[in-house]
């Protein structure tokens, strides 16, 4: 096919620094693709008609292609496409290979800057999928070992969690991998005297093993991936079960790469529950994102928003340099968009105050440490309700970028009174302050009358009150004592102090005057 191509803004993928390519992929192997349309997210009853004609007009380009069209998506504009490695090089330009790196194993994977069929310059926004590269990771605290972790009554009790059950609300669980667990679930709730609700595991484009036996029959690498990340997953359910044993869980599987996110929040958009916690991310300038792939996320995530859903996101358990050893202070995405909740994190010290989460050696290590993720964004710029915040970035000459956490939660010590494998397994990092920020947003909103419900969270945290004080201070408990959240490299971090900052941002909750100050 001699068809003129022209290049897709923001769609460079840089060499991967750890991987080596080992060959060309297999012509005949068949790729799934989601193809991103210009324009923000529609409701589904307000469509508008050129988001109709472009997807009439992609489907009609790469048909032409040899490609197939699986699903149009037209709220978000997300069309899924299918087809062998040679029709997706012959529309796209990709020059698709397999690498193998230590970390990821073999992986599908490309480099540089894809090309679109001209006809097609200016509808398409993005092709997520070509690429296999990993684009999220964990947050995570292990507390292994450690006496008196929180029990859900506990954590009713420390943050003053109003009556009630959840009963009525969705809750959505963001997962990239790992495994799911009736028996451990069933457990934790029988240890804790809490029924056990339904939880519907929605397999998108990753389907996580469901037993042990399942677990052991993956390769070896994905084996050991998934048997890492599932204990996380485990964690994420019990925390929101424990508190909302009555709401509708579901749990939504992606694979950890670029279009998994974009999936996974079309997903979202389409069944709107009214909070999700997401526990994984990855620093927001690093060199792997796309430049397109963020503001697809975000423009998915800014949908969400608009339609009343609150994302809890976690701001990431390794401080103020977030696994990046450059010497300049980061923060992680998605929890650094303006259309999240993004949660810090906090811990229980010897006296028996809760302070800002510090623990050397500053940065998560598999030997512990941890600190809360925070600071200012280089990405986003900072959104109209963070006009009276001022933080300035420890970057010079940054811009006046997001401020994040909003809010945090237990992270550290003692952690979370948790089962894995039928065992007591206590964990935490921030990861555990997101599925607790989600489960209270749905025990509120039960409680919420009917006019007042299915809001997010964020923009209403900052506004001024009837008293005059924002939200967030009332509703919230200040954490003003604690280390900063300096990790090495960099040295420094941002400070904790009284009143709103960038590591524990308004503080941790009081449940009751939340809901409060909502009605």
């Amino acid at each position: 096919m001699n068809q003129q191509h022209v290049a897709l803004a923001g769609s460079t993928r840089p060499a991967k620094a750890d991987a080596t390519r080992l060959r060309d992929a297999d012509p005949q192997h068949r790729v799934n693709v989601t193809i991103t349309l210009r324009g923000k997210v529609a409701p589904a009853d307000q469509i508008p008609v050129e988001r109709r004609q472009d997807a009439e007009t992609t489907k009609a380009v790469l048909e032409r292609y040899g490609l197939t069209v699986d699903q149009v998506r037209l709220s978000p504009g997300s069309i899924v496409v299918s087809g062998p490695v040679a029709a997706m090089d012959a529309a796209f330009k990709a020059n698709l290979g397999i690498y193998h790196s230590a970390t990821q194993g073999d992986f599908r994977g490309r480099e540089g800057e894809l090309q679109i069929p001209a006809d097609l310059e200016g509808i398409v926004t993005g092709v997520f999928g070509l690429d296999e590269r990993q684009m999220a990771r964990r947050k995570s605290g292990r507390g292994s070992g450690f006496q008196g972790a929180m029990t859900p009554d506990d954590l009713e009790r420390l943050y003053n969690f109003p009556a009630g059950d959840g009963d009525g609300q969705g809750i959505g669980v963001a997962e990239f991998g790992g495994f799911y667990f009736q028996e451990d679930l069933q457990a934790f709730c029988s240890a804790h005297n809490r029924p056990t609700p339904q939880v519907a595991v929605v397999p998108l484009s990753y389907d996580p093993p469901r037993s042990v036996q399942e677990l052991q029959q993956l390769p070896p690498d994905q084996q050991q991936f998934a048997a890492e990340a599932g204990g996380e997953v485990m964690m994420d359910v019990q925390i929101v079960a424990g508190l909302c044993p009555a709401a509708r869980i579901s749990v939504y599987f992606a694979m950890f790469d670029q279009r998994g996110w974009i999936e996974l929040l079309d997903r979202v958009i389409a069944d709107r529950p009214v909070s999700v916690p997401i526990s994984w991310g990855l620093t927001e300038d690093h060199p792997s994102w796309s430049a397109n792939a963020l503001r697809e996320i975000n423009k998915r995530l800014e949908g969400a928003a608009d339609a009343g859903i609150t994302v809890c996101v976690a701001s990431g358990d390794d401080g103020s340099g977030d696994q990046i050893p450059d010497g300049r202070a980061h923060v992680d995405f998605p929890s650094s968009s303006p259309f999240v909740l993004s949660a810090g994190g906090t811990m229980i010290d010897e006296s028996g105050q809760e302070v800002a989460w510090w623990q050397a050696p500053g940065h998560r290590t598999r030997h512990g440490g941890g600190a809360s993720g925070g600071g200012v964004s280089t990405t986003f710029d900072r959104p109209a309700y963070q006009r009276n915040i001022n933080i300035d970035s420890l970057n010079p000459g940054s811009i006046k970028g997001r401020v994040l956490p909003d809010v945090a939660a237990l992270a550290g010590p003692p952690f979370y009174d948790l089962t894995l494998l039928g065992r007591a397994a206590p964990n935490g990092g921030t990861s555990a302050s997101a599925p607790l920020w989600g489960a209270l947003i749905a025990r509120i909103n039960a409680l919420l009358p009917s006019d007042k419900r299915q809001r997010f969270l964020t923009p209403l945290l900052y506004d001024s009150g009837t008293n005059g004080r924002p939200l967030g201070e009332v509703a919230c408990r200040d954490i003003a004592v604690g280390h900063d959240n300096g990790s090495h490299p960099p040295a420094v971090g941002y400070p904790v102090k009284a009143g709103y900052d960038a590591v524990t941002g308004y503080g941790v909750c009081d449940g009751v005057a939340l809901l409060k100050g909502l009605h």
